[in-house]
């Protein structure tokens, strides 16, 4: 394995760990994104608006949410009621604008690798888990 796929598989692991606990209570519950059920962080998944195959948006914070396993993997992503959920959320737009980023081509350097690494090790760390 390159030093480029442990990188994303490291950022991978502690970017779903950020999103799916960023919004939870003191208890560790949050609501799936695009369905609303309440779950513990840990039985949710990082789901991502636009697919984790397209970099430019793999790890933007406005692409990817709790979701429940349900919304996520059966069902697709829920893609629809995603859509409305960021533009009700983040204003009319915003899902055309990560649907727009997403189909713009990215290759991080193994630095910004590094840095996005650091970046929310450090905001799992602040969040106290």
């Amino acid at each position: 394995m390159t030093e480029r796929q442990r990188l994303k598989n490291k950022i991978d692991k502690v970017f779903s760990i950020f999103i799916r606990t960023r919004f939870a209570d003191h208890a560790g519950y949050t609501s799936c994104y695009t369905c609303g059920v309440v779950k513990h962080w840990q039985k949710l998944d990082a789901g991502h608006f636009q697919g984790r195959g397209k970099l430019s948006t793999r790890w933007h914070e406005l692409n990817v949410f709790q979701q429940c396993k349900q919304c996520n993997g059966f069902r697709g992503g829920e893609q629809f009621k995603f859509s409305r959920q960021l533009d009700a959320d983040y204003g009319e737009g915003t899902a055309e604008e990560m649907e727009r980023l997403g189909n713009q081509m990215r290759k991080h350097s193994i630095q910004e690798l590094r840095d996005l690494l650091k970046h929310y090790q450090a905001k799992v760390e602040e969040l106290d888990l």
